[in-house]
């Protein structure tokens, strides 16, 4: 039996949405109706790129310095880019890290990534769900811990990337701006690592 072909209309459809999104799943064609199957087989006609699998994108895009969190994103669209990533994403830090570190609930089920190398941590309550940023890569939406946010998790996980890490991103964070000492305390409690910032952030005010 030969395969149906794909509708026109639903090709010039799949590369509309391809072009606003950036980076396309095939449950992201559930809401406009397309059978999740075009994606494969506008791939087999050369129309998209498969850049990994269930993950598709218009051929030649151009790509950022970022992409590899836009794909996590959409692997992952309720994890939180954090750690070591959001400092490389704020340049808060010179490290280039292997693996996107990702925070997920602590009852959430491990997130399957393809050949995407996450590095997984449990977050709760407001350490969780405060002081995330959403920004727009590619025409994504990932979830990003703000500067100061993202200090404050790189004290609560010293023991894990390194105290040395954690006081080269609090300097540079003052040094840079991108953050008053408020905001440092207040994720600080947050996190509950008040005690622990504190001689460092008294050093800094």
């Amino acid at each position: 039996m030969m395969n149906k072909k794909i509708r026109p209309r639903n090709t010039d459809r799949v590369l509309e949405i391809a072009k606003r999104k950036g980076v396309l799943r095939p449950r992201d064609l559930d809401t406009f109706n397309i059978p999740r199957n075009t994606l494969s087989k506008m791939y087999r006609r050369g129309l998209l790129e498969r850049i990994d699998r269930g993950l598709y994108r218009l051929p030649g895009s151009d790509l950022s310095e970022h992409h590899t969190l836009v794909e996590v994103a959409k692997r992952v669209p309720q994890g939180v880019v954090c750690l070591l990533s959001a400092l490389r994403f704020h340049e808060l830090s010179t490290q280039a890290p292997f693996e996107v570190w990702i925070a997920i609930g602590e009852k959430a089920w491990r997130p399957k990534a393809g050949n995407l190398p996450l590095r997984v941590v449990r977050f709760s309550g407001k350490a969780l769900t405060e002081g995330v940023e959403e920004h727009r890569i590619e025409g994504v939406h990932v979830g990003i811990t703000n500067p100061a946010k993202t200090v404050a998790d790189c004290f609560k996980y010293r023991n894990k990337i390194g105290l040395d890490v954690a006081l080269e991103a609090l300097r540079d964070c003052r040094w840079q701006r991108k953050c008053t000492v408020d905001d440092l305390w207040h994720y600080a409690k947050i996190c509950r690592v008040a005690k622990v910032m504190k001689p460092y952030l008294e050093a800094t005010s």
